[in-house]
């Protein structure tokens, strides 16, 4: 009997799922994050956001304190509007002492077109919170003269 016991109890310790490392535990936040905007679902996304996080959005007037932002997002998550951003790839590095990481991300999205995000993130606790998200549109190195000559121009212009 208690071979019977030893060999069911190796057998479980043999098929325990491993737990995720820090670079999959990013992911699963940044990929939860993301989620959240899709499905307007304030608490969650905003819960992934440290309490001094900020957001630079693609306006170069955008940088969101998390509450400024909250505020901005809470009436369209409030209508159930959120915003779809579709990861294609991501780099995610992790500094020596384990306790920041940054990353960055190439997203697709219906309105914008191809984006990039990049940003840090700090482990409290065992949480991983964005201490700073920055979504940006890149511009193809070839395009960029056409651009600036619109980014030049006076508002009432554009």
């Amino acid at each position: 009997m208690s071979t019977l016991i030893l060999g069911l109890t190796w057998c479980l310790m043999l098929s325990a799922p491993e737990p995720p490392t820090p670079r999959q535990r990013i992911a699963q936040v940044l990929d939860d994050f993301h989620d959240a905007a899709a499905k307007a679902d304030e608490r969650r996304y905003f819960g992934h956001l440290a309490d001094e996080a900020v957001f630079l959005g693609t306006d170069a007037t955008e940088r969101w304190t998390k509450e400024a932002f909250r505020r901005y997002c809470k009436p369209y998550f409030d209508k159930g509007q959120g915003w779809l951003y579709v990861v294609k790839e991501r780099h995610i590095h992790l500094a020596a002492s384990g306790q920041t990481a940054w990353f960055d991300e190439m997203l697709e999205n219906k309105k914008n077109g191809l984006c990039r995000g990049s940003g840090v993130l700090v482990k409290v606790g065992e949480d991983w919170q964005i201490a700073q998200y920055n979504l940006s549109i890149p511009i193809p190195n070839e395009r960029f003269p056409e651009v600036k000559k619109i980014i030049d121009r006076p508002k009432s212009d554009r």
